[in-house]
């Protein structure tokens, strides 16, 4: 005769049910009661309860919904796989080339900054680099690599086939709005990163063939102003300097950095609409020459024939104080960056419409 089987122990750590025979009166063996293994539940202090980390992007998930795009995007690109076109600029930090990638044809620029920089230099760019090939705004050039090459620092950029804003004269104000609010929201993304451009000015401004303008050359730039001499770098830079950045004796030397780049953005505007350097000496004056006018002088103003939403728009932007300088958050809400615009498309009701039906007609 086939004995029974035990059933499996549960889950909850009970005993399992006594074995017995099947057509015997034997007395059944009292089974010793094992001894409860499981261990209370600690009380949750749900005030120190710690969330899950979510899943990386790279998760199976996110590439069904995209995520293969975004891995592609991110895909290294191999400096071998670079092919020199045609000089685009040249400048006392480096030369930028139009590069393209061979494997998918697409177009970058390729900045080839000079000099043979020290390891603490190089190691703290490679930082920078990282950290800038995260930023992903529409205003603000895209940084995709780095290359350490024959001893010299190379960056692979976004392209912008419209080049830099040096030189322009923009007397429409509805273009120079444009203008403002699109390097204002690049601004305002990195400061929100707190990240500091530091050398806002025509040069650093690109804009492409679909009219956007976008923000170059920070970062890297910032880090290569200690190592290189300053005699050949920056006058060109000093132009666009706030007063307190000049001379730390203004402003008790307390120097803001993002209201520093308001300052810079100010001059560049101001720059724009009025077709040459705001203030009454030349932009490649000497040094000295240069810093009388920024930090002695009273701040540049808009001309006459400036509107006065411009007007109060470049002195929000051109104060000596820095703390009164507005925010680049702030100025994209001033009424020259964002004026109410009329709704054209809607169409005034119909007064038949809103008035009562007639009354109908008594019964007769």
């Amino acid at each position: 005769m086939r004995p029974m089987q035990l059933p499996p122990p549960s889950a909850s750590g009970a005993n399992p049910a006594p074995a017995t025979t099947n057509n015997n009166n034997k007395e059944q063996r009292p089974q010793r009661r094992r001894k409860d293994l499981t261990l209370p539940l600690p009380q949750r202090d749900t005030n120190l309860a710690v969330p899950l980390p979510l899943p990386p992007s790279t998760a199976p998930a996110a590439a069904a919904s995209g995520g293969a795009s975004q891995q592609a995007a991110q895909q290294v690109i191999p400096f071998s796989e670079l092919e020199r076109l045609n000089r685009i600029g040249s400048g006392s930090g480096g030369t930028v080339y139009k590069v393209v990638h061979r494997t998918s044809g697409r177009v970058y620029a390729l900045k080839v900054i000079y000099g043979h920089h020290e390891e603490s230099v190089r190691r703290q760019i490679h930082r920078e680099i990282q950290i800038l090939r995260d930023v992903d705004d529409a205003n603000v050039v895209k940084c995709h690599e780095m290359y350490d090459q024959n001893s010299e620092i190379q960056v692979l950029l976004e392209f912008m086939d419209g080049g830099s804003l040096e030189g322009k004269h923009i007397t429409q104000e509805q273009q120079l709005a444009d203008l403002s609010r699109q390097i204002l929201r690049g601004l305002a993304y990195l400061h929100r990163r707190h990240i500091v451009h530091r050398d806002i000015k025509p040069s650093n401004l690109l804009i492409n063939s679909r009219k956007q303008v976008k923000i170059a050359d920070f970062g890297v730039g910032r880090i290569l102003n200690q190592t290189m001499d300053p005699c050949n770098s920056s006058v060109g830079t000093i132009a666009y300097m706030s007063p307190e950045r000049i001379n730390t004796d203004i402003n008790d030397g307390q120097y803001d950095a993002y209201a520093g780049d308001i300052w810079s953005f100010g001059v560049s505007i101001l720059e724009f609409y009025m077709g040459r350097f705001p203030f009454a000496v030349g932009r490649q004056g000497d040094w000295a020459s240069l810093m009388c006018a920024i930090c002695m002088s009273q701040p540049p103003e808009a001309p006459p024939s400036a509107s006065p939403h411009f007007k109060d728009f470049i002195l929000r932007c051109l104060q000596r104080d820095p703390s009164r300088r507005w925010s680049a958050s702030r100025l994209l809400e001033h009424p020259f960056i964002a004026p109410p615009l009329p709704n054209h498309n809607q169409t005034p009701p119909n007064l038949h419409q809103l008035l009562p039906p007639p009354p109908r007609p008594l019964p007769s």
